[in-house]
């Protein structure tokens, strides 16, 4: 399994004031939206951990250069939206399967004027348009690794790559998780440990690349990733 890299960090100079005012914006509704789907709404603590949290992979060289980008069980719209942001020239999925976070990544991409972005009612599994379309998938705090890769590795392009945000590293979970990536084309090459914000401890980012075509019995049906996930003895 790869060895942890250099730390990422955020540095707000690298977004523009007209940046800064959608991050704003984003925050503001997120304080005041009674149906925000996170726990976490209060300004000064969701700038540090929404949006210093998902800027920090700015520093990942397959995020920049992306130009599709699909963010798997958005939620709130972290890290998809701040991405959306911080990354105009990308056009970025923000895949939901519940309805009602869907209407609240709506109202969140209107009113900040996020015109790259766009919220998709759908599981991975179902979500067709998306098949072997995207330069990068992230996810944050989704399901087991082995779960997310299999939701991701259909919807990337060979070549493009997983971005999979993680608490602490748990080597007998990695393993599994590499195990589980072989079988669908996939290859794990970096993970890189997060201090975003003072206190964000134990928390990291995996990059996986798509090296060989997904075997076409993927994705299975809706509910079997999580049922029956790879890797396993």
């Amino acid at each position: 399994m790869p060895r942890e890299d250099e730390l990422l960090g955020w540095d707000s100079s690298c977004l523009t004031a007209a940046q800064r005012h959608q991050i704003d914006v984003v925050l503001a509704l997120l304080e005041a939206d009674d149906h925000a789907p996170t726990a976490i709404r209060d300004v000064e603590r969701a700038t540090r951990m929404h949006i210093a949290d998902s800027l920090a992979a700015l520093e990942l060289e397959p995020i920049g250069a992306a130009e599709r980008i699909a963010d798997l069980g958005s939620g709130a719209g972290f890290p998809g939206i701040p991405l959306a942001i911080a990354v105009p020239t990308a056009e970025v999925s923000l895949v939901e399967s519940q309805r009602r976070r869907c209407e609240f990544l709506e109202r969140i991409c209107s009113a900040a004027d996020i015109k790259n972005a766009r919220a998709i009612w759908s599981r991975a599994e179902d979500w067709r348009e998306g098949m072997a379309a995207n330069d990068v998938v992230v996810a944050r705090a989704l399901a087991a690794q082995p779960v997310v890769l299999e939701y991701a590795a259909p919807l990337l392009r060979l070549g493009g790559a997983l971005v999979d945000w993680r608490g602490r590293r748990a080597p007998a979970e990695e393993t599994v998780a590499e195990r589980a990536a072989a079988m669908l084309g996939m290859r794990w090459t970096q993970v890189r440990a997060v201090a975003a914000f003072e206190g964000a401890n134990e928390h990291h980012v995996h990059v996986f690349l798509k090296v060989d075509e997904t075997p076409a019995r993927f994705p299975r049906r809706a509910g079997l990733a999580r049922k029956r996930p790879l890797g396993g003895r």
